[in-house]
Formats: structure tokens, sequence, C-alpha cells
């Protein structure tokens, strides 16, 4: 994906959270704590449950009470545990699902880590109901040495409650960039790059949802589509991104099927664990009635992460499905990853892996989701 910052336009909620960062969460400037390691792993649980919209007066009084990091961490852990508990979209499962791509390791298209992840969602998804297939293309090899050699492509399809003609869309990639191009050690740039949050995250979400369709009753069927190519990108300036994004695009419009989507939801980058994901610039333009419902959903069922204003224009696979196909498409996509408070990056680096990502932010961002279905009219 390429990227491109635009002004931000900054809520009360999050002029809170940045003067917090610079002065303390109230309270926390008073602790007593010799240790100031400590007070930080303090602050640090207060500042996570304050963006996840779960910092209860009750909450703020157990965590003031404990006096060391274990305890506080032990604190979070049964807290994490039992707010899992109780949401609809199980962040235990997705973290499950993206340990287990992550584990096959690089998955760039063509490879045999791309097979062996194939292999493990087709089975996935067969075993919930649903219907897979594959749309299989070839592209070129961005490296051939003739400029004649070709990748095997296949975009995976997913079908839920096939028989429904009014679809929609939810999509991810499923590739990963060959190398960490964008790693700040030089050294490290061909080295392996497993895609926890750039690759995994909108599986591994998807995976969740799936888990779900069953009961999903509603006169919309939904189809999963995992984008092959989304970055077969040896060379930024040089190599196409969003080659299994425009084959599909390209096809459902050449084809005009009976079966027609009426709006599609793009997962990308969505399990950092200081999620804040804000309204992409041109899903705002192409989509803005999916990101109003999308937001407002967000707020009806007290989802915080998701923040009512722009910040990032994004070049993704939303693109191709808003431009080629006409489907109004948004793209859910955390950039700041880790963070917007900080300079460094994971984004292609050694660095995106899963221990950087949340069960939470997965499972939040699948709840959104899960009742923005629901609520489709």
């Amino acid at each position: 994906m390429n990227v491109k910052k635009i002004k931000e336009v900054l809520s009360w909620p999050l002029v809170f959270l940045l003067f917090a960062m610079l002065t303390g969460c109230p309270g926390v400037e008073q602790t007593t704590d010799a240790d100031e390691g400590v007070a930080k792993v303090r602050r640090s649980i207060i500042l996570q449950y304050t963006r996840q919209g779960r910092l209860t007066p009750a909450v703020r009084e157990s965590l003031m009470a404990l006096t060391t990091s274990d305890e506080l961490q032990d604190y979070a852990k049964q807290q994490d545990q039992a707010y899992l508990e109780q949401l609809p979209i199980d962040g235990r499962l997705c973290m499950e699902m993206l340990n287990e791509v992550v584990g096959i390791g690089p998955r760039f298209s063509g490879s045999g880590g791309m097979l062996k992840q194939q292999q493990m969602l087709d089975k996935y998804f067969s075993d919930l109901g649903g219907e897979v297939e594959y749309q299989r293309f070839k592209a070129r090899n961005p490296i051939s040495q003739q400029g004649v050699e070709t990748v095997d492509m296949a975009n995976m399809i997913i079908r839920w409650h096939p028989k429904r003609t009014r679809r929609i869309l939810l999509c991810a990639h499923y590739d990963t960039r060959p190398f960490p191009d964008n790693d700040p050690d030089p050294e490290k740039r061909r080295g392996i790059f497993v895609g926890a949050n750039d690759g995994g995250s909108g599986v591994a979400v998807l995976c969740a949802l799936a888990d779900k369709m069953e009961e999903f009753d509603s006169e919309y069927g939904v189809d999963m589509v995992l984008f092959d190519g989304e970055e077969l990108v040896y060379d930024s300036s040089r190599d196409p991104f969003f080659l299994g994004s425009t084959h599909f695009a390209r096809e459902y419009a050449a084809k005009l099927p009976r079966q027609k989507y009426v709006a599609g939801i793009l997962l990308d980058m969505v399990a950092d664990a200081d999620l804040q994901i804000y309204q992409e610039v041109n899903s705002r333009r192409m989509a803005p009635r999916v990101v109003q419902q999308v937001w407002s959903t967000a707020k009806r069922i007290g989802v915080t992460e998701l923040r009512p204003s722009a910040r990032h224009e994004v070049r993704d696979d939303h693109l191709p499905l808003n431009e080629i196909a006409k489907i109004p498409t948004i793209d859910l996509i955390d950039f700041d990853y880790p963070s917007p408070q900080k300079r460094e990056t994971y984004w292609h680096t050694t660095e995106d892996t899963a221990d950087k990502c949340s069960a939470i932010s997965m499972a939040h961002v699948g709840w959104v989701v899960w009742e923005w279905l629901q609520g489709l009219e």
C-alpha cells in the first residue's frame, strides 16, 4: 500500500490522550511508588484502557492500589481475559489464527508458505460451512531476469449463504511482502518478513467472523475474499501493487454477475495493540455512506478505537474495488503502527510480529463489522 499523510483533525478524546502522555494520567503523577517503572506500567495500562473505553472508576481504583509491576500486569491480564469473554467476536480465536498464519513464516505470492496457508485456510473455512473457490491467474515476476517469467496467483473466495443475491464483500490481502525492506537496519532488509499485522490480522478477523456466519440471519449473503499479490513488490517505484484485487475487480466488472455486491469492507493492519483507526481519505471520498454506517456502528456499541476524523490517504486494495468494480468499499486500517505518538514504525520491518498484536483490537474490529452487517437494511 502507498500512504500520504494529511492534516489530522483531533477529537477531544485524542487531545486528552496526548495531554496524558505528556503530563501523566490523572492520579498517576501523585503516585508514591519509589520505582518509576511501576508508575510507567500503571500509566500504560490506564492509557490503553482509556483508548479502549474500558477505564471505569472501579478499575482505576484497583490499578492505583497495586504497588508492583507484576501485580499490575497480572491484574491487566485477568481483566483482559474477562473482557474477551464478554465480546461477541472471539478475540482469542483471532489471536490463535494469527499465530497459526504467522507460524507458517513468509507467505509472499507463489511461495511455499502461501500454498501452506491456502491449504490451512481452505480446511478451516470449509469445516465451518463456507464454499471455497479460487480465482487463479498469473502475474509477471518482478525479479524475472528475462521479463517473461510469471508467478501463479490465487484469490481465495469463501461464500456464505450463496443463494442470496444481494451480497456484502469482506476482504483482506493474505500475501506478505517478500522482504522487510522498510527495516531501519539495512542489514535486515533482505531478511524474513512474517507480516503479523500487515498480512495476518485481516485474515485472522475474517476467520473469527466466519465462525459467526451460520447465525447471520439477513437478506444479504457474504463473500470473504483474500487477495493475493497486494504487495508482490521488490521495488516500490517499479512494481505494481494490488494485483489480486485488480484482477477480481476486472472479472466482476466484465461478467456483471446476477449476484451484486452492495458494499464492502477491507481489513488491513487491524491488530495493533495501540489501535487507532481513522477514516481513510479515499474511503470517505468513494464510499462515504459505508464510512458513516461503520463509524456510527462503532459509536453505538462503544468501540472508541475508530476515530471520527481523517488522518491518512492510503492506496490499498479498496481502490480497484471502487474504481473498476464500482463496489463502494472502505479501508479499515491503522497505519500508525505502533502509535501516532512514536516516530518508529513496524510497517514492512522485522518488528511486525505477533507479539505486537492484540486480541482485543481484532475482536473490536470484528465486532464493529459484525454489528454493521446485522444492521444492514
